[in-house]
């Protein structure tokens, strides 16, 4: 792997934001090169953490003074000019890099860049590459979104030239990769914080499939009706999958008692082998088309690709089952977008159950208010569905929209919702509520995973 780009080597690089999934991702696989690391956040985490035991210094905080000794600087989209971090940095003549930009230079040191991109499903179907490659020992280097038992975290420094990334389409990041296979999951409206339509984000994917080289692959679901014209205008490659059309496709689906698909995989219209996975959801047969796709664009046996499929059994956060509390099951999803939410509920419908009690908290106000629409459709599986107070992660609060809001709209279309404003309350709420088979589904991207650790540990 080259760090050509890192001009003083005895320096420290110093990540602004160092406990966000990618960038401790980053931070570990320099400090697993002998890196001296150092990273501010605002909150102390097991990612700080690990990171520290590793040999990182973490400061808790954005202050100038944590700026000494640093010869780079690596911050995320998320960071705003005006950090103190950045403004020291700037005084001192420190180079900077963007989280995308630094993340694009690692892969250039690899000649199997694999890089995962979609509105939906990076997370999972980078994990199941990470199976798939590992099982077939092709030693890859793994940043993914999630934490991965597998890998034992959510990155893994393999010596090999195989590197498998997530590739977020978020401000347009992804357009500073180097992929040699190029994969678009799904293409949905998101992030119109920062996106002005669909078509704008349709059109960054398109950006996304040119950036890939005339030898490289780009794999593609093709039943999504804004794929065809990003297929026109690439100038590669092309592998298409889905249900019902496509290069790579999936027939004689069946599901068990929890919800898990089996099916056969053809190949140009031919039967070439047959998968059971063991991640609930028609969403994850897609997925796996999509992995697959990718193992046979790197020439990986079948054996390995069944293999590795049958041995995901899920990441963290992604339809994660927490536990069992007198007879309750809970699980957690980051479900967070609309197509998401309908998806882990039509999941859920496939698991055993009396009823699906979910509790929703809505992440950031701009996707809330862009989606309000969409939001007020998308929970028609739950049987009783509770609404957290909104999320606001780097956002705040321009008074435009509530989760009282969403929840009034819902209670209009007679949806059974409820809205309440503490976990404490919600957890209350449940206990008074829940009976043997019910099953109780937290969802969102904050940190509502830990209303269904309190119903347990209670």
């Amino acid at each position: 792997m080259s760090f050509d780009f890192i001009k003083n080597k005895n320096k420290k690089i110093h990540f602004i934001g160092i406990g966000g999934i990618s960038m401790s991702g980053l931070a570990e696989i320099l400090l697993e090169k002998g890196y001296k690391v150092s990273g501010s956040d605002m909150n102390e985490s097991s990612m700080t953490n690990k990171l520290s035991a590793m040999g990182a210094e973490i400061y808790i905080g954005h202050k100038g003074e944590n700026i000494n000794d640093v010869g780079l600087i690596v911050y995320t989209a998320a960071i705003p000019k005006d950090n103190p971090e950045l403004i020291r940095a700037l005084e001192l003549n420190i180079p900077i890099m963007n989280r995308a930009d630094f993340l694009g230079q690692l892969m250039k040191g690899h000649k199997y860049n694999v890089a995962i991109s979609g509105t939906h499903g990076k997370t999972t179907t980078t994990s199941m590459v990470s199976h798939i490659t590992i099982k077939a020992n092709l030693d890859p280097t793994i940043l993914v979104g999630g934490e991965l038992d597998i890998i034992h975290g959510n990155v893994r420094t393999g010596k090999s030239e195989y590197f498998i990334t997530e590739a977020c389409e978020y401000k347009a990041s992804f357009l500073r990769f180097f992929p040699y296979i190029g994969v678009i999951l799904n293409i949905d409206a998101d992030h119109l914080d920062y996106y002005k339509d669909i078509e704008d984000i349709q059109n960054t994917f398109i950006k996304f499939a040119q950036i890939i080289p005339k030898d490289g692959y780009l794999i593609a679901y093709c039943e999504d009706e804004r794929m065809a014209k990003v297929l026109s205008q690439a100038n590669c490659n092309i592998v298409t999958y889905g249900l019902n059309h496509g290069d790579i496709r999936a027939e004689n689906i069946t599901f068990d008692e929890k919800g898990c698909p089996s099916f056969d995989v053809l190949k140009n219209n031919k039967k070439v082998f047959s998968v059971k996975l063991n991640v609930p959801g028609k969403h994850n047969i897609l997925n796996a088309l999509a992995s697959i796709s990718i193992a046979l664009v790197l020439n990986i046996k079948e054996e390995f690709i069944i293999e590795g499929l049958e041995s995901f059994y899920g990441t963290h956060r992604r339809f994660e089952i927490k536990g069992v509390k007198n007879g309750i099951t809970v699980v957690d999803d980051y479900a967070h977008h609309p197509t998401e939410i309908k998806a882990t509920l039509n999941a859920a419908q496939n698991y055993p159950h009396n009823r699906i009690f979910c509790v929703f908290q809505p992440h950031t106000y701009t996707r809330t208010y862009a989606l309000f629409n969409e939001f007020t459709k998308c929970f028609d599986d739950a049987d009783k569905l509770i609404l957290a107070d909104i999320y606001a992660a780097r956002e705040k609060d321009t008074g435009l929209i509530s989760s009282d809001v969403l929840g009034d709209k819902l209670r209009e279309k007679n949806i059974d919702c409820i809205n309440l404003h503490s976990f404490e309350a919600i957890v209350n709420h449940l206990k008074g509520e829940l009976k043997p088979g019910d099953l109780l589904l937290t969802l969102g991207a904050g940190d509502v995973y830990k209303v269904g650790e309190m119903f347990i540990n209670e």
